[in-house]
């Protein structure tokens, strides 16, 4: 039975690429924003999701981060796609033909160089993927669209350059989330947790609470912070760790951890990607 994977944005979008990498031959579903792909997860339109939590380039999506503590979802994997702009034109259009580029406003400012270089003039859009469609609906050879190459199959258009980013580094972290819960079994390898926590209002809580896990020896991958309801008073903690929770070392962080925090609560126990 095939299976429905939600993503966010547009067919040929890059978290369409994602989710097609991680489950290839399914049925994907773009949503228009991260509230309704979790929601379609959520109501059981979608088996999966696969949503970005971070770039290296831009830091944390900070939208995920709020939603996904109080979605009631699950972490289950993770993947990492690197972020290739090329410049897409229409059947025929050649370099001398474009006199404007459109992207997403973020995607143009990655590729400010090759802009230009060329003297591109730049058209904002609402996405690369929807910028690739539009392009494609207008068959105007002066215009060019910076987007993927999975967008240029799914629209039929030609790629004119490859890889025109400013920086070759530009990697984007996809969580796969899931209703049910499914863990990594204990020494099946390497292995991430992901959890949630408040400190304690008492001196030093943080600090105190982050030692467990160096005394024990495990390494934590992320720390974030973020309020909880607009109140400058209430923190909540969204970090990653190497390691399961069955791991000993795991479980003497966690007990210390415990003693200086009002809230914690696993995300996901889930296979560590192996490509980054």
């Amino acid at each position: 039975m095939t299976k429905k994977i939600a993503f966010q944005g547009e067919p040929g979008a890059f978290s369409h690429a994602a989710a097609s990498n991680v489950f290839p031959g399914e049925e994907a579903i773009g949503c228009v924003t991260f509230e309704e792909t979790i929601n379609a997860v959520q109501s059981g339109r979608a088996d999966y999701a696969v949503v970005p939590v971070e770039n290296s380039l831009y830091g944390r999506i900070t939208d995920i981060h709020h939603l996904l503590p109080e979605s009631g979802l699950n972490i289950i994997g993770e993947t990492f796609l690197r972020v290739e702009m090329n410049l897409l034109g229409v059947p025929g259009a050649t370099m001398s033909d474009i006199k404007a580029v459109q992207s997403l406003s973020v995607a143009l400012g990655q590729c400010r160089k090759f802009i230009t270089e060329h003297g591109f003039r730049t058209i904002n859009a609402v996405d690369t993927a929807g910028s690739a469609r539009e392009v494609a609906q207008k068959a105007d050879p002066s215009v060019a669209a910076i987007a993927s190459r999975f967008a240029a199959d799914i629209y039929g258009l030609t790629v004119l350059a490859s890889n025109i980013e400013d920086a070759d580094h530009n990697t984007t972290r996809f969580l796969v989330l899931s209703r049910d819960k499914q863990e990594a079994p204990a020494g099946s390898g390497k292995v991430k947790t992901t959890f949630v926590f408040r400190v304690r209002n008492v001196p030093a809580a943080l600090y105190k609470a982050m030692g467990g896990f160096a005394t024990n020896g495990v390494n934590m991958t992320k720390l974030e912070s973020y309020m909880v309801g607009g109140a400058f008073t209430a923190t909540q903690f969204y970090a990653d760790i190497e390691g399961h929770p069955a791991d000993p070392a795991v479980q003497f962080a966690f007990e210390e951890l415990g003693f200086f925090t009002d809230h914690f609560r696993v995300l996901g126990v889930y296979p560590a990607s192996e490509s980054k």
